[in-house]
């Protein structure tokens, strides 16, 4: 078994305590939180240190990478959620690779993912994400279109419908994040009043290593963080 290296988990402890304590802040219970530990461009051997610290729920970018890399880890143990754009074509290597797909933000998606998780027998929960900020940089259905995208995806056989996903614009200030993940929880709420037998749309993933604090505090039950435990990036 892969012994974890103490930088590890010294830092898987600390962004638990954070989480702990932001959860405390609200009022929230520390178990409606989960970490997605995200791995893009990490090797193996350093995510395996991370499982043996304790990490249980990973998250890729990627669906290149994640084909190549899921099979190495081969840790049925493990849950995988796709968080990166996804372009339709892909979506038969995300039925068939992840537990959740966080990033699906049309109906021609919607139909691919329900489509081929159909052929693999399986209902894929997933989550849509919604381009709050505006950004023409990011991906993500309008807000106003949110709802008819749900109705839609909730109604398909495959697919399980679970909440939505958010990125605010880049900033170093969590300050600057909250007002977009207050709006995301304001939506999803709005929603489930349109929508009733929607299911409540639990989940909201939403925060990373910057702010994933004020996330916490605006309702997020999925924080994605990856640099503040991998550390640094490193492109090729």
């Amino acid at each position: 078994m892969t012994q974890p290296l103490p930088d590890m988990a010294e830092r898987l402890a600390g962004i638990r305590e954070r989480m702990l304590r932001a959860c405390e802040r609200c009022g929230r219970d520390p178990a409606g939180v989960r970490l997605v530990a995200v791995s893009k461009t990490v090797e193996p051997e350093r995510i395996r240190q991370a499982l043996a610290c304790g990490v249980a729920l990973l998250g890729e970018n990627y669906i290149q990478e994640a084909r190549e890399k899921i099979p190495i880890i081969d840790n049925s143990d493990i849950s995988w959620h796709y968080i990166g754009h996804l372009q339709t074509n892909k979506a038969k290597y995300a039925a068939a690779l992840f537990d959740m797909v966080h990033s699906l933000d049309s109906l021609p998606l919607a139909h691919a993912l329900d489509r081929e998780a159909g052929k693999r027998g399986r209902v894929l929960p997933v989550l849509v994400q919604v381009n709050v900020s505006g950004e023409q940089s990011k991906s993500g259905c309008e807000p106003g279109d949110a709802a008819a995208l749900i109705a839609a995806a909730a109604g398909l056989q495959n697919l399980l419908v679970r909440g939505l996903m958010t990125m605010p614009p880049i900033s170093d200030d969590p300050e600057q994040s909250r007002p977009f993940f207050r709006a995301l929880r304001r939506l999803r709420d709005d929603v489930v009043r349109q929508l009733p037998g929607c299911g409540g749309l639990p989940e909201l993933s939403m925060g990373m290593s910057a702010d994933f604090e004020a996330a916490i505090e605006e309702g997020a039950t999925l924080v994605r963080v990856g640099t503040l435990l991998f550390g640094e990036r490193s492109y090729i």
